[in-house]
């Protein structure tokens, strides 16, 4: 077989059946074994190819597909500007931990080095963004390679990994052997070392800790979600009555709805859970790294409580705050252990804090301006999730949007909300849930977007169409970079500098049916907002729905640059408190 065969034949070992990218010169031969292996076999057992408008919206896509399905993303490109397009996704996957293989081609081993055309050092640049990198420099190494790239994706704490395939590599023929690897000893042992079992110490000693609390707390990270330990979490929490809140990341991880979930905390997060934090004594931190964006000041973060860290990365362990408890290991299987070794005999009584953090989301709950004429994007995801009911896949661009949906949506399931976490990446939004529809094609897959995220990837709506992907886009469109216009109305005098879009000339309905949407319609009053989500979610195909919104309309709470949660930002409509 020639490694361009061999890189097919790879993949459908692996289970692969979608494949996102864009071709060109260095990845030609492989271009052309997947176009030969798909006339040789079954429909069934062909390698679905999306070709994006660009390779950002095929990395976006791959890495919709791999966090809404737990399978890994797979991106093939070319070199050169193929590749270094593919930076910001796997930057952003490394970041989120997404499991993604991205094959890219490269200029043929004699030339690399010579500024040959479209050569890129795609070994140094991906070096420091993704999770390992591969150059095939051995043609007998393609097979075990690749299939060793897998296994690094999906294994501990996931993330992108970069095959670069020389194009002679690509041609060069030889043996498959079927089921190489490559030996990496010193990873193995660290992912085996990972996966250690609960010691009954521990439990013992977080059991103990557990026992002398009063207000326990659980804060979830993405983590959870890609452990699939969600099941766990849940019977943790209902066991002991312990409630739970969530980072951007994690949400899904524990059903919204359930009556012990505050929701999301930080610096967005909803008052009643940042007040929870702050009056816990024992934070039991799930597959959760203490980002800056939910911790905020360190210091004033949870100040009076204990700390008990779960975490498969052990370098997370005690980076921004000491733990009186850690455990690093795979957080479904520390979580059915701890579960196993609780005594029968242990039953704390956490009522008098389940009842105050019951009080806590009565008195300080969500609000926003229900009066005004202009229509508010908050009102708008209320509407849309009363009629969704919780029961559908939403990914987001970046911005305000991003943080109204993560308020105002029901997520009753893993894997439900897609977005750009750490890299907080405006473009996100649309591709990614190309790639989520395609892997989900049972679910109602949602977009919501904001007019500039919307711009960044704008040409994968074509996308959308070519492939007949019935993704539903909803464009929250204020005419303005909406999060650094707020940024700029509250910190920068209100000096609009870069973030105003009303001297914009784009027609984003025009936009979709010229990309071939049969539904594109706009919202510009209230009274429209119902009948038009349940046509646009009713439409059978592609839809598109822009709505026009307040552009004052800012996200609440808020916790200002170096400020902690006494210090929240509530806004005119969410009460506060006197903090204690």
């Amino acid at each position: 077989m020639t490694g361009a065969e061999i890189i097919m034949q790879v993949l459908v070992d692996e289970g692969v059946d979608t494949l996102f990218g864009y071709s060109g010169g260095a990845i030609l031969p492989a271009y052309d074994a997947l176009y030969r292996h798909n006339e040789s076999c079954p429909e069934d057992e062909r390698l679905r190819l999306v070709v994006g408008a660009n390779e950002q919206g095929a990395g976006f896509m791959a890495a919709g597909y791999a966090r809404a399905s737990g399978r890994v993303g797979v991106l093939m490109v070319t070199s050169g500007p193929g590749a270094t397009n593919c930076v910001t996704p796997v930057r952003d996957s490394m970041a989120d931990s997404v499991p993604m293989v991205v094959i890219s081609g490269q200029v043929a081993r004699a030339a690399i080095g010579t500024d040959a055309f479209q050569e890129a050092p795609v070994y140094n640049i991906m070096g420091a963004c993704a999770k390992h990198v591969f150059l095939v420099e051995d043609e007998q190494q393609v097979e075990a390679t690749l299939r060793t790239a897998f296994a690094i994706a999906r294994s501990g704490r996931p993330g992108p990994v970069i095959v670069d395939v020389p194009k002679d590599v690509q041609n060069y023929e030889g043996v498959f052997r079927g089921g190489a690897y490559l030996e990496f000893r010193g990873y193995g042992q660290r992912v085996q070392e990972l996966m250690t079992e609960l010691d009954p110490s521990e439990a013992e000693a977080f059991y103990a800790l557990l026992g002398q609390s009063k207000r326990p707390l659980l804060y979830v990270g993405g983590g959870v979600v890609a452990a699939g330990a969600a099941p766990e979490l849940r019977e943790f929490a209902n066991r002991f009555s312990i409630p739970v809140v969530s980072t951007l990341m994690g949400l899904g991880g524990f059903d919204t709805t359930d009556p012990l979930s505050l929701r999301m905390l930080g610096m967005h997060g909803t008052a009643y859970g940042n007040y929870a934090v702050l009056d816990c004594d024992f934070l039991i931190a799930v597959g959760a790294r203490f980002d800056d964006r939910v911790v905020g000041n360190v210091a004033k973060f949870a100040p009076g409580a204990k700390i008990a860290h779960f975490d498969i990365d052990p370098a997370e362990i005690g980076k921004v705050k000491t733990v009186a408890w850690s455990h690093v290991g795979d957080a479904k299987v520390a979580l059915g252990q701890l579960l196993d070794a609780a005594d029968a005999a242990f039953k704390p009584d956490f009522g008098p804090w389940v009842r105050r953090c019951a009080k806590l989301k009565r008195a300080h709950r969500l609000r926003y301006a229900t009066k005004k004429a202009e229509i508010q994007p908050e009102f708008v995801i209320d509407t849309l999730n009363q009629l969704t009911r919780g029961d559908a896949v939403v990914c987001t661009g970046v911005g305000q949007h991003q943080m109204f949906s993560a308020l105002y949506f029901d997520f009753r399931e893993p894997r439900t909300f897609l977005t750009s976490g750490c890299m907080g990446t405006m473009g996100f939004g649309l591709p990614s849930a190309i790639g989520a529809q395609l892997a989900c094609p049972d679910r109602l897959v949602i977009d919501v977007d904001g007019d500039g995220s919307m711009r960044m990837n704008i040409g994968e709506l074509e996308t959308a169409v070519t492939y007949g992907v019935p993704i539903k886009v909803l464009l929250l469109n204020n005419r303005a970079d909406g999060m650094v216009w707020q940024w700029q109305d509250i910190y920068y005098g209100r000096r609009f500098s870069g973030t105003d879009k009303t001297a914009r000339t784009k027609d984003f309905v025009k936009e979709a049916q010229a990309n071939g949407f049969q539904f594109a319609r706009r919202v510009t009053s209230k009274a429209q907002v119902r009948r038009a989500l349940k046509n646009w979610l009713a439409f059978d195909g592609p839809a598109f729905l822009e709505v026009m919104t307040d552009r004052d309309a800012y996200v609440y709470p808020m916790v200002g640059p170096g400020l902690g949660y006494q210090d929240m930002d509530l806004g005119p409509n969410i009460t506060g408190r006197d903090v204690r």
